[in-house]
């Protein structure tokens, strides 16, 4: 270490800028993959979206609130839960992935739940997703969550019509326990035209990188565009409560529908700033009998790059 504090200082803001660098950086790759999406669709002549320069300082910005929210809710022991849902490539990971980007998985993490097994499907309808909810001081983001009873299950006949009906009669009160309990819940929709989910499933198609996301049950989804239409606005109707209530997200447009997801999420939870102690790194400890023994080279991972 330098014993000038001067030049501490330089390689500090040189640290702190590549630091700062390398956040833009990875938020670009997520974009460019986004772009060669787009591509594929449309050709190189693809609809010019939200100006990326104003894209990345707004999403930044949100991301340093998302991280103020996290102190929040880790000081206050709040428990939030918060239901992201919508058509198959409606946008709904592209948003999750912007609001766990910077925070610590240990306190917002994501619920992304597989296919019931026969002995979930034997238990009480909400039981698995029951015990995914927050503790105290935690975030929990449902990638789908219990309304897969009101969409899919119901579309594509995984339950009865009696399972159906019993659901919509359990699942007002079963979230006005949640809030009740001292749960933050909150329920997106996100919203996308019939054609722009057609061009999100031709670029998957046509991306080697992609296609995994490509479920037959996602290609039934689109032939049966107008029963899940339908699905859509029963569920809505019948779950939108005052303790509950659904807020749609317009996701043609990828960034502008990140942003203003993460904006208005960040309305829902009243956070102000927590004070942190003042971080003061320890002095190394020197050992005059220490000694680091040579590493083999075999261990070591190839240099190619």
């Amino acid at each position: 270490m330098p014993n000038d504090s001067n030049s501490y200082s330089i390689d500090y803001e040189r640290l702190l800028q590549e630091e700062m660098l390398d956040s833009l950086d990875e938020e670009l790759e997520l974009e460019l993959d986004d772009d060669r999406l787009e591509a594929l669709a449309e050709g190189d002549e693809a609809a010019a979206g939200m100006d990326r320069r104003v894209y990345f300082r707004e999403l930044l910005r949100l991301q340093a609130e998302l991280v103020k929210l996290q102190d929040w809710v880790v000081d206050k022991k709040l428990k939030v839960v918060v239901l992201f849902e919508g058509r198959d490539a409606a946008g709904k990971g592209g948003v999750i992935k912007r609001v766990t980007q910077r925070l610590n998985p240990r306190t917002c993490r994501v619920a992304a739940l597989p296919a019931p097994s026969d002995r979930e499907r034997s238990q009480w309808y909400f039981q698995r997703y029951v015990s995914h909810l927050p503790a105290g001081g935690e975030i929990v983001l449902f990638d789908r969550s219990w309304y897969n009873r009101a969409g899919v299950e119901k579309v594509m006949g995984f339950c009865n019509d009696d399972e159906y009906e019993e659901f919509f009669r359990t699942v007002p009160e079963f979230e006005r326990m949640l809030v009740r309990s001292g749960i933050i819940l909150i329920k997106y929709w996100f919203s996308i035209t019939d054609s722009e989910q057609y061009k999100r499933f031709l670029a998957r198609v046509h991306d080697p990188l992609k296609q995994w996301k490509l479920s037959p049950m996602d290609m039934e989804s689109r032939r049966r565009w107008e029963q899940y239409t339908k699905a859509k606005e029963v569920m809505i109707d019948r779950t939108h409560i005052p303790e509950a209530p659904w807020w749609i997200v317009e996701a043609v447009d990828k960034k502008r529908a990140r942003l203003n997801c993460i904006n208005h999420l960040l309305s829902q939870v009243p956070y102000g700033e927590v004070d942190h102690p003042r971080v003061e790194l320890p002095a190394r400890v020197y050992n005059p009998d220490y000694y680091r023994a040579p590493i083999p080279e075999s261990l070591f991972v190839p240099a190619i790059y």
